[in-house]
């Protein structure tokens, strides 16, 4: 079968394409091309699905640690574009240098991809963008690995001024030390931050990324469609248990179709039918804010006459032992309030950092100062 024509402006009209669809964009495929007989095999079974807009497939795979499984290199671009043209999908693979830039142009691959590791690092960002110069190809670009959105903003920029103008950005969690559900935790509010500061970028979800294992990839993904991300960027291999790398995080191509068969699909936009109704109870909750930051604001008036207390006698801002009976009590009510242990927490935490801003400023007055 000829491949069909990749139309290099598909991501260019990803978001007005999947607001007429009844399915989202997806990317699909193992995570790493492991020889040419898995490719094939993943590639045929994904396009048996329909569903299916792109493969993706890893060739040079940067690890964490050495004398772990870095990819087969140069040769799985030939599997990948054979499957490619066999079965009339487009391929993506990871670039993580200007070499590896040049060989899967020079291959042909129709779409690279930036991952979370070279994200990261702004001169690995320049030398990809610096490569692409002059060439039409869509680039997606993963969140770093760390919870920096300037970092991910500014690879998109360095790519945009390289006159990369088609780009995706991918959420795909962020490295967090031991975190009891995630592989990477999702943060949703970076991505969201994302969304307003680069308002036209389209954005898919990598679930299996923050998930790291298989059971919680539907819901992940259910939760990225229900905050308007226009797709899914999912790892699946023909038999995962044997998979060479990320054996936990993959799907079968079976799995992936019940996924899909599972998924609801809601209105990004909403009908006139219910705009009035809606405008209602959004018009209650913003009284409720009103009332909330006048609480919030009558709090700090005391924080900072407890300041003045403090600075008269001599009394440090923080009290250690104070903070922590006060973090005990609410996180014992947090199921009282039927609100999360850790939406609690990160509350209190912000309040407790505005309450010791206003304290120092109280405490420690602007005069006597040494001069900047």
């Amino acid at each position: 079968m000829l491949l069909v024509l990749w139309n290099v402006n598909k991501f260019k009209t990803l978001r007005k394409e999947v607001a007429n669809s009844s399915r989202p964009f997806l990317i699909a495929g193992p995570c790493s091309a492991e020889s040419m007989e898995q490719v094939d095999e993943v590639v045929r079974s994904l396009a048996e699905i329909k569903a299916v807009q792109l493969i993706r497939a890893g060739v040079w795979k940067p690890r964490t640690r050495p004398n772990s499984f870095e990819g087969m290199g140069d040769e799985a671009l030939h599997w990948l574009m054979m499957a490619s043209q066999k079965y009339g999908l487009p391929v993506s693979t990871e670039v993580a240098n200007a070499q590896h830039v040049e060989k899967a142009l020079k291959a042909g691959v129709h779409v690279l991809w930036l991952g979370a590791r070279t994200t990261v690092n702004p001169f690995t960002v320049q030398e990809i963008a610096d490569a692409l110069k002059g060439v039409s190809v869509p680039v997606i670009v993963k969140n770093p690995v760390n919870p920096d959105l300037e970092l991910w903003i500014g690879a998109l920029e360095r790519l945009d001024k390289a006159g990369v103008s088609d780009t995706v950005a991918v959420h795909r969690g962020f490295s967090y030390y031991n975190h009891p559900t995630y592989r990477n935790a999702p943060q949703w509010e970076i991505p969201i931050a994302l969304r307003e500061r680069v308002p036209n970028i389209p954005m898919l979800c990598d679930p299996s990324h923050i998930s790291g294992k298989r059971d919680l990839i539907f819901d992940l993904s259910q939760k990225a469609l229900d905050l308007h991300f226009d797709g899914l960027m999912i790892e699946v291999h023909n038999d995962p248990s044997r998979a060479l790398s990320d054996a936990q995080q993959q799907l079968t191509p079976l799995q992936l179709s019940s996924l899909l068969n599972g998924l609801v699909i809601r209105e990004h936009t909403v009908h006139d039918n219910f705009v009035e109704q809606l405008n209602e109870m959004r018009g209650e909750v913003e009284l409720l804010d009103d009332q909330l930051f006048e609480l919030l604001a009558k709090r700090m008036k005391h924080s900072a006459t407890i300041g003045d207390f403090k600075r008269e006698h001599g009394i440090t801002i923080l009290q250690q032992e104070h903070w922590k009976k006060m973090i005990a009590q609410r996180m014992g009510q947090s199921i009282d309030y039927d609100l999360s242990k850790e939406f609690v927490r990160r509350l209190m935490d912000e309040i407790h950092q505005e309450s010791i801003r206003k304290q120092t400023k109280v405490m420690n007055p602007e005069k006597g100062r040494l001069e900047e």
